[in-house]
């Protein structure tokens, strides 16, 4: 007598069914679909609603006499792309930041990037009397690189040493820049709009400086996202596998001072998109670093952009800054992993 086995799928020598790869494929499918109708939205939706067909029109055959076209190629392009670039970014930079520290809840924030961005932007502001966005950029990215370059140096490339070395340059530079402010209100007042994370006030112009630094940091990103499977298992099982650990996380250091550096320049300090998109990534998609950097990707433009056109459409006639919108959509999450959820991978 015979008795029947249930089937199960086949399994790769890993264990994993096969399967699993036509699933993670279908994730990040479907996570581009959600990213074209999310830039769809930042074309069309806002104060003023315009028809999908005008936009393309205005895209493909633009008439400066027409308004809807001015608003679409003139202020809705630049802040999409400037969504794209920068979400772009800020997620490879979190799944860098939270391979190399194994900590769940870094982001460039962790690292004292946003504070050194911050105190460049305001002593380029109150010392070279610089007033432009573009101004801005240098500033914000040069700062962003010193802090990140400090922090490595310092920090020894040690998960938890970063964290701390991190931690202690934000206290230190954070009552520089209030002082600072306080006793100089027209600096206050071109900082402040900087300061809170914004993809209005910035033109083409500042993403075709900043975008070979975009490009060179992702490059980066997706040549270590192996490693980091290495990384995630501890130092002693990596190096055992022939990898070597300080490299990897010395590169991985020049790819997040690439990448936060110009999502910094372009958008502001804005928070917990970094932190965010990392978490979903690995939620959908399993702890295999090479498919969450490559979801990180598509998740980081969709988080920023819906934040903006979230922003546009709860104020308006006015607008909330999508630095706003998107601390409140990652506060959620922050608050979870504080109270000790389990992070896969992690």
């Amino acid at each position: 007598m015979t008795t029947a086995v249930p089937h199960r799928p086949a399994v790769r020598s890993g264990g994993a069914p096969r399967t699993r790869p036509a699933r993670r494929i279908g994730v990040v499918a479907g996570a581009v679909v959600v990213l074209a109708l999310v830039v769809w939205a930042s074309f069309a939706l806002g104060v003023r609603h315009i028809d999908p067909g005008e936009v393309w029109r205005a895209i493909v055959a633009f008439d400066p006499a027409d308004v809807d076209h001015k608003i679409v190629v003139e202020q809705r392009l630049p802040r999409t792309v400037i969504g794209l670039a920068a979400g772009i970014a800020l997620g490879l930079a979190g799944t860098l930041i939270q391979g190399v520290t194994r900590n769940p809840i870094a982001d460039p924030g962790l690292l004292g990037i946003n504070a050194g961005a911050s105190l460049a932007v305001v002593c380029g502001i109150q010392f070279l009397g610089v007033t432009s966005p573009i101004g801005y950029v240098w500033f914000a990215f040069f700062g962003a690189a010193a802090a990140a370059a400090v922090v490595f140096s310092i920090g020894n490339a040690r998960p938890v040493q970063l964290a701390l070395v991190g931690a202690a340059l934000t206290a230190l530079i954070t009552p520089l820049i209030t002082l600072m402010l306080l006793g100089d209100t027209e600096t206050f007042n071109q900082y402040r709009f900087w300061a809170v994370g914004s993809l209005t006030g910035r033109g083409l112009d500042a993403v075709a400086v900043l975008w070979p630094f975009l490009v060179a940091g992702a490059v980066l990103a997706a040549v270590l996202a192996h490693r980091l499977n290495g990384l995630a298992l501890g130092d002693d099982v990596a190096r055992g596998l022939g990898q070597r650990v300080g490299v990897t996380r010395g590169l991985s250091g020049a790819a997040i001072v690439l990448l936060a550096g110009t999502a910094t320049s372009l958008a502001g300090p804005i928070a917990l998109v970094g932190l965010v998109v990392p978490h979903a990534a690995r939620r959908l998609i399993g702890s295999d670093y090479r498919w969450i950097t490559a979801l990180s990707v598509v998740l980081g433009p969709v988080m920023l952009l819906a934040a903006d056109v979230i922003g546009r459409l709860l104020a308006a006639p006015a607008e909330l800054e999508a630095g706003v919108v998107a601390a409140f959509l990652g506060a959620p999450v922050l608050i979870a992993v504080a109270r000790g959820r389990k992070v896969a991978g992690l």
